[in-house]
């Protein structure tokens, strides 16, 4: 069944009004017909069952015949801060991130990064990757759309990431770093996923393809991170964000 996601605004006691974009799609693309049903989500986790009612030159609009609340996301709130990688890498990552129940994606600009972009440039970028992030929270039946954020420089990403309750930065030398002789990397690792708790904000620091310099590293420590480890083998960029997500899905979800 098709799935749209609109304002609270747009629900009209009974009915539902349908604007924008979702209007062409729903008559010239799908060329849904006056009876057909359909989903609708206001992105605060309210879900509607509806069947098409009437179309006007602007608007589509739908009888409500149930009202539900949704429980698809995550207990926590996650953001993913991911460095931009080459390529077309960005829109794999928020896609797949997407499904795994991320509840924003933040593209950082670190020291390694080869991608460099323009205003013009980002702009576009930023209103495909939204575009991406849409379309996977309709196919994985989200609650809401996450959000990509503007491209923001390490620095400022790691302030932003301070009013997190968590902060996580996988590296692939992060036993030198955690200090534990008694433990290894993915003992600590273990043990820091394992006492992440319902209802905390959790950051996750993503490197580009050539990694994180061990400077950047520290200074995400320095404002609270905590370095982890994804196992003994080197993982690509676009692996690695949904790797931890992974985990951390698994530990939240019952």
């Amino acid at each position: 069944m098709h799935h749209f996601f609109i304002e609270p605004s747009q629900v009209h006691e009974d009915e539902i009004e349908i604007l924008g974009g979702d209007v062409n799609h729903i008559r010239n693309v799908l060329r849904m017909k006056a009876g057909e049903e359909l989903v609708i989500n206001d992105g605060y986790g309210n879900e509607y069952g509806c069947w098409l009612h009437r179309f006007t030159d602007t608007a589509v609009y739908a009888k409500i015949l149930e009202k539900r609340r949704v429980a698809s996301e995550l207990p926590s709130r996650i953001t993913l801060y991911q460095c931009l990688p080459k390529g077309d890498k960005m829109e794999l990552i928020i896609q797949k991130a997407v499904e795994l129940g991320v509840s924003a994606v933040v593209p950082v600009a670190s020291r390694r990064c080869v991608v460099k972009l323009d205003a013009k440039r980002e702009g576009n970028k930023r209103k495909r990757w939204q575009a991406v992030a849409e379309s996977a929270a309709k196919q994985s039946g989200r609650a809401l759309i996450p959000q990509v954020g503007p491209v923001t420089g390490f620095a400022d990403a790691l302030t932003q990431a301070q009013e997190l309750d968590l902060c996580l930065i996988p590296y692939e030398c992060a036993g030198e770093l955690l200090g534990d002789i008694r433990r290894s990397a993915m003992e600590c690792t273990r043990e820091l996923l394992g006492s992440v708790q319902k209802g905390q904000s959790i950051g996750i620091f993503i490197g580009p393809e050539g990694g994180f310099e061990k400077e950047e590293v520290e200074a995400a420590m320095g404002m609270g991170a905590q370095p982890v480890s994804l196992g003994k083998r080197i993982l690509r960029t676009e692996t690695a964000g949904l790797c931890i997500l992974s985990v951390l899905m698994f530990w939240l979800e019952e």
